[in-house]
Order: C-alpha cells, then sequence, then structure tokens
C-alpha cells in the first residue's frame, strides 16, 4: 500500500506484432492502485479481450515497479464519504475475478520492483507470474488495521499453503522473488531486462497449452485437509491473540482465509468484501492511518525544508563519549556506511567504547542480519582518539558525554578550534538547554541537538533539536542524516525535556501521585502495559536506573515548579542502595535472568513517602477502574503535549503522534498522544483534569491550549486558534 497525491493515475495498452497486449500501470512514484487506476485496469483489460488481434495478456507497472498497492490517501476519502465506495466485491469479484481470471484469453503478471498490498493481489489473479529476483512480494495490509481486500486472503493460501499465507499476512513480511519461486509465489525469476520478453512468451506458450492455465483461486494442491487446516487457523489464533491482545483486525484475516477454505472461495471473497468495509471504518485503521502520513510528514518543515536547500554530504563523523549512548550512536552510523571517529578522555574508556561498538556489530552477524565479510568492512570504518588532531576534516560532531553544563561547553569551544567552520556541531543532551551548551562559542548557528534514544543503533526516534540561531542549512543536513541511517527524524525547538521527555515527565509523577494517596504501583504497571505500552512507569525507572530518573525529575521540577508533583519516594529507595535493574533492585527485585518480580518491601518506602508529602490514604484510589488510572496517567501528558505544541516547541501535532509512539512506545494501533486524546474529545479531557486538580491540587490543572479547545469542543490536533480558525 502506498500514499499518493499526485494528479490521476491510468493504465496503458499497448499490442505487440505477436498479439500480446501489454497493459503498464502508471502512478508515480510506486504506481499505486487508485480507483482511477483500477478502473482503467478494467477497461483496458476488457477492451484486450474484446480485440481480435490480441491472443493474451501482459500485466505490468511503469519504471521498474509493479504497484506498491491501494492508494491510502484514498482510506480518509472513503472514512469521511468525500470519495464514494465502489461497491463491495466491485474490484475483488467483478473485476481481478469475473474479468481478470475469468477471461477466454491469458494473461501473465510481469513484476519488477516491488508487487505489495492490491498490487500482489492483481498479479495473484492474473493466470502465471514472472518476477525479477529482488522484487519484494506480499500482502502489508495488517499494518494499516485491514486485510487483504482484493481476494488476497483466498488467492495466497491456495498460491503458498496455508501456514506460509498466514505467515506472509499476519507479520506483513514480504518475501523477495527468489524465495517466491519456491514458494509457488511466482512461476519463474528472470532478471529485468528478460522480464517482459519472457513474460509475453510465456503468455502465448498458455494459449499453445505448452504452459499450464491456472486460475489461482481454484487451486486445491496447496491447501491442507479441512481438519489440519482448522488447526492450522486455531494455533494462528492463540498466537496473535498473545502478541497483539489489543487488535481484532488479525483475528479477522484468520476468520476470512478460514472461511474460504470451508465453504470455498468465492464465499471467502464475499466474507472479506464486508470485512474490509467494516475494518475500513474502525478506530484502529484510522489510527494506523494517521500513523502512516504523520511519519512522512515529519520531514516537512515550514521555513526550513520548503527553502529550496540541498543537504550537503557528510562524509565523516566525530563521537565524542563512548558510553552506552555514544557506542550505540557510532554504530548505527556506521551500519549505513559513515566513517566514525570514537574520542575518549583516557585509553582505558577508548578501548570499552569499541568494544561495545564491536559488540553491537557483531550481535547484527550472530542474528543474521549481517554477513562476517560486511561486518569486517563495516568495523574497518570506525577509528579511535584520544585527542582533537583527526578532527580537521569532520562534517558532524555529536557530543554523547555525561550531563554536565560546564563540561559541554568547554568541548565545544575546543570543537570551535579544531573542526572545520562547516562542521555541523550536534549535541546528544537530553535536559540540558543548547543555548548554554554553545554559550562560549561564536558558532550558535551550527550547533543543533541530535537527541538519540537508548539503545541508540535499536530505538527509531531522532529529535533534531533547533535553537532560535540553528541555520536552516544545519537542519537539513541532519535531516538526512536521520534519514539514511533509517531513523524518523522529528524537528522540535529547545526547552527542557524537548518534546518526548517533555510530554511524558508526567507520567511518572502522575504515578507516584497515585500511589502515595493509595494507588498499587504493580496494578499500575499492570493496567498501563495492558493499554499496550511496552511498560508501566515503575517498571521503566527501574530500567533506566534512579540516578537518570532523579536527574531529569529534577530538571523539571526547576523549569515547572508550578506543576510538578515532588515525591520523595525514588530518592528514599536509591539512599537504600536501590537504584533500579543495574542493583537487582528498584520497584521490582531481579533474578539472573533479569526477570523481574513484585518486591512486597516497597510498602515501606510508600509509607515514609507519604509521610513526607504530607498526605494521606483517599479510599477512593484502591477502587479506581482501570479507566481512570490510565486517565489520570495519561491526560497529564495530553496536557504537557498540548503546551509543547502551545509554545510551538513542535511544528504539528502528528510530530507528537510520532514522538509518543517512537520514542516511548505508545502504541501505534491508538494512532499518537494526540489523535488518542482527540478520539475522546477535549471536553472530556479538561473536565476530567479540573475535577482532578480540585482534588489533588495543580499537578492536574488543564493548560490554556487545552482548556481553549474544550470550550468551542475543538480538536487538540487544531494547533491554530480555533476562534480564528472560523475565518
Amino acid at each position: 500500500m502506498t500514499s499518493n497525491s499526485n494528479t490521476k493515475g491510468r493504465t496503458t495498452i499497448d499490442v505487440g506484432a505477436d498479439g500480446v497486449a501489454v497493459i503498464t500501470i502508471i502512478n508515480p512514484p510506486v504506481n499505486s492502485l487508485a480507483l482511477d487506476v483500477l478502473y482503467s485496469l478494467k477497461e483496458n483489460y476488457e477492451q484486450a479481450l474484446r480485440r481480435d488481434d490480441v491472443k493474451a495478456i501482459v500485466v505490468t507497472g511503469t519504471n521498474g515497479k509493479f504497484s506498491g498497492g491501494f492508494d491510502i490517501s484514498a482510506f480518509g476519502k472513503l472514512q469521511g464519504g468525500t470519495v464514494e465506495s465502489p461497491k463491495p466485491g466491485f474490484i475483488s469479484v467483478e473485476i481481478l475475478t469475473d474479468t481478470v481470471e475469468a477471461a477466454r484469453k491469458p494473461s501473465v503478471a510481469a513484476i519488477d520492483g516491488l508487487a505489495l498490498g492490491g498490487g500482489l493481489e492483481v498479479a495473484m489473479a492474473c493466470h502465471a507470474r514472472i518476477s525479477t529476483p529482488n522484487a519484494q512480494l506480499g500482502l502489508p495490509e495488517l499494518q494499516l488495521g485491514v486485510l487483504p481486500g482484493f481476494g488476497g486472503t483466498q488467492r495466497l493460501p491456495r498460491l503458498v499453503g496455508l501456514a506460509k499465507s498466514l505467515e506472509m499476512i499476519l507479520t506483513s513480511k514480504p518475501v523477495k522473488g527468489e524465495e517466491a519461486v519456491n514458494l509457488g509465489l511466482v512461476d519463474a525469476v528472470v532478471p529485468s531486462n528478460q522480464l517482459l520478453g519472457t513474460a509475453r512468451k510465456w503468455a502465448l506458450d498458455i494459449l499453445e497449452c505448452r504452459k499450464p492455465w491456472v486460475a489461482s483461486l481454484h487451486k486445491t494442491d496447496k491447501i491442507e485437509p479441512l481438519g489440519e487446516a482448522r488447526e492450522i487457523c486455531k494455533f494462528a489464533r492463540v498466537q496473535t491473540r498473545k502478541q497483539a491482545p489489543n487488535l481484532q483486525h488479525p483475528l479477522v484475516v484468520i476468520d476470512v482465509i478460514e472461511e474460504g477454505i470451508v465453504s470455498g472461495p468465492r464465499a471467502g471473497l464475499w466474507k472479506e468484501a464486508e470485512a474490509f468495509q467494516a475494518l475500513l471504518h474502525s478506530d484502529t485503521c484510522k489510527a494506523l492511518v494517521n500513523v502512516f502520513f504523520a511519519q512522512r510528514a515529519t520531514t516537512k518543515v515550514p521555513g526550513v525544508t520548503d527553502l529550496g536547500l540541498k543537504p550537503r554530504r557528510i562524509k565523516k563523523v566525530a563521537i565524542l563519549g563512548g558510553g552506552l549512548m555514544g557506542s550505540g550512536i557510532a554504530t548505527a552510523l556506521l551500519r549505513s556506511g559513515y566513517p566514525v571517529i570514537l574520542k575518549e578522555v583516557n585509553d582505558k574508556f577508548l578501548q570499552a567504547g569499541l568494544g561495545r561498538v564491536k559488540a553491537n556489530l557483531q550481535s547484527g552477524v550472530k542474528k543474521g542480519k549481517m554477513s562476517q565479510e560486511k561486518f569486517e568492512k563495516t568495523l574497518s570504518l570506525l577509528k579511535g582518539a584520544l585527542d582533537y588532531e583527526g578532527f580537521r576534516d569532520v562534517d558532524m560532531v555529536i557530543e554523547a558525554v555525561i550531563e554536565n553544563v560546564s563540561l559541554k561547553q568547554q568541548i565545544f569551544a575546543d570543537l570551535e578550534k579544531y573542526c572545520p567552520p562547516h562542521c555541523i556541531l550536534a549535541s546528544n543532551t537530553s535536559t540540558i538547554d543548547l543555548n548554554l551548551i554553545g554559550e562560549k562559542t561564536k558558532s550558535q548557528d551550527r550547533i543543533i541537538g541530535a537527541h538519540f534514544f537508548s539503545p541508540a543503533h535499536v530505538m527509531p526516534l531522532l529529535e533534531i533539536v533547533r535553537t532560535q540561531k540553528t541555520s536552516p542549512q544545519i537542519i537539513v543536513d541532519l535531516l538526512d542524516v536521520g534519514k539514511k541511517i533509517k531513523k524518523t527524524p522529528v524537528v522540535v525547538g529547545n526547552c527542557t525535556g524537548f518534546a518526548v521527555n517533555r510530554m511524558f515527565f508526567p507520567y511518572t509523577q502522575a504515578a507516584l501521585l497515585l500511589v502515595e494517596r493509595g494507588a498499587d504501583v504493580f496494578r499500575i504497571d499492570r493496567i498501563i502495559t495492558k493499554f499496550g505500552m511496552p511498560m508501566g512507569p515503575f517498571r521503566l525507572c527501574d530500567l533506566v536506573g534512579f540516578g537518570v530518573a532523579i536527574a531529569t525529575g529534577g530538571q523539571f521540577v526547576m523549569n515547572f515548579p508550578e506543576r510538578t508533583y515532588k515525591s520523595m519516594l525514588i530518592p528514599l529507595m536509591q539512599e537504600d542502595k536501590r537504584a533500579g535493574e543495574t542493583t537487582r533492585k528498584g520497584f521490582y527485585v531481579y533474578d539472573d535472568r533479569r526477570k523481574a518480580s513484585p518486591d512486597p518491601e516497597i510498602k515501606k518506602y510508600i509509607e515514609k513517602a507519604r509521610e513526607m508529602s504530607g498526605v494521606t490514604i483517599d479510599h477512593k484510589m484502591a477502587k479506581l477502574s482501570d479507566k481512570d488510572i490510565i486517565e489520570m496517567i495519561f491526560f497529564p501528558v495530553v496536557n504537557e503535549a498540548c503546551r509543547v505544541l502551545a509554545e510551538g516547541i513542535a511544528v504539528k501535532s502528528s510530530d507528537l503522534d510520532i514522538s509518543a509512539i517512537m520514542g516511548m512506545g505508545f502504541p501505534p494501533y491508538r494512532g499518537g498522544i494526540i489523535f488518542w486524546a482527540d478520539t475522546l474529545g477535549s471536553k472530556y479531557i479538561c473536565s476530567r483534569l479540573d475535577e482532578w486538580s480540585r482534588m489533588y491540587g495543580h499537578f492536574f490543572k488543564p493548560c490554556s491550549y487545552l482548556a481553549e479547545r474544550a470550550a468551542k469542543g475543538a480538536p487538540l490536533s487544531l494547533t491554530t486558534d480555533p476562534a480564528k480558525s472560523r475565518l
């Protein structure tokens, strides 16, 4: 599936002297199947069937790509009713089954580049498929909250077998042409330059009975006997419920596939059509489509990316600090082919840092993601250093030392001396104001934040932090590096905690407030995990370590004193040699395998912290519903996200949706933090926060951005003033 907002797509028909009509899908960049394209495909197909000079048909795509699938930008229009939806089964039954597959003339799909989603479904309706060795074939529809809707749930199992088709659809993972031929998904693999010629000949061979004429929908040799098929579906359901307990659509897809096996493929197609319509209008689909577009929009920054600036080539990068962050950042850069200098203060630290990078890369070899040869080549791009001598020709430096202001100021003053004048000076700080870091330099226009999330070579988000003085060119350069190292970059303004950490500081504080008033630590974590977070706030504190939790918490208390909840619970535990997972004791106790178990001992610390805060147990807290707990922990996060928008720290609400998902693990099927809040409504959120701020103090007080939107019943994603936007 792909998004495309270009002019109308179409298909063309070209009949050769050999009597083969070549129908080409044209809708750049990836030939997505907009409704226009599908209607045009039907017309040209019917024309080819009517014409006496046409003996056989080849379907292909322009510019080395078959088709990336149904056009995702049509989803919003279909959901909103601005485009009329084709009647159920129009594409899957009328066009692909009763026109393409049932045709009296044979057809062959010639697949190059990619055949994903609807693209593969069109190819499966042809009587044979020829592909290039590296073409990607798959059905990734579940990633958008729907199921394959053009017959894919019925044809794929009949071509590759039930178990493999369930795996391909449920994981959304594509297969390459070479594997596809072994699976029976394609009939032959040839190089690009022979693709069309081979497909034409194959189509004529089918006509002459030299090759089999196969309607995929009616193949039965790959389908298991009924009893066994039902067992496979049952097992898939159990696995799916375990892995995605909050999602319905993967279970729907299993039901639809099973229906086709039990009641026949035609019944399966009708059930698929009905399920597709229902899922298209589901909250999950709307949420995942929001994420799809939000992720692609992060690289559009008004006043920066619309100035026509081209990213400069970054040929060499230096990293200061070989700790967990520095070594993770180095790993990410090396993997994408950037030469890296890693600098440390002494040889012991340097060897440890280089060792960490090597271990990170080696784990890729162990997992089969990198060959030994590639590993050695990648590692040869890494050099260690103890001074700035090798910095005279670097294009970018990323500082990743400890969070100490005077140390960082000294480093940036040194960098200005040793690095060339075009060099980007980036800091991976997560809390310190960048203006402060660059205070002692004259290079403020090239100072920028490059905030990675731990572990940096795994986590997908990169916060690019600009100050008032950062030049647009530097931002464009860093956006390009972010893309090249396969991160999703989000550009944010400079403030305490930037976007992610700032939005989420109330997450832990709300949890502490609840616990001091009588809620159970472990119940909170269980409920938040069930909601879809990777872990609850207390398990997260254990993971990052109490030292970090106290240091960052301190920054927020200092900068936002009027709205922080000050609890002594974590400092009290730290005094007692509990510091989280590294000391094997935090809110949980950890065994040798790092498995967490609730620790009943924390009760005494909670009682002491409660005394120090001067609060008493509120008996309502023990009776809170799951819904109340989710809202009391996430609404303060929404409130802070609103402040981040109001202050212009984030350019648009969709950037915060992506930041929450990729930086904190907010569940993507809820669409992101602001998208989720808008499904509940600004009025409701504001009234709940108001009520709690009367009961429990300023921490919950709704900010003016939220209150203004609630008063008008406007969505939070609307960043312009709701009163003005009506003009």
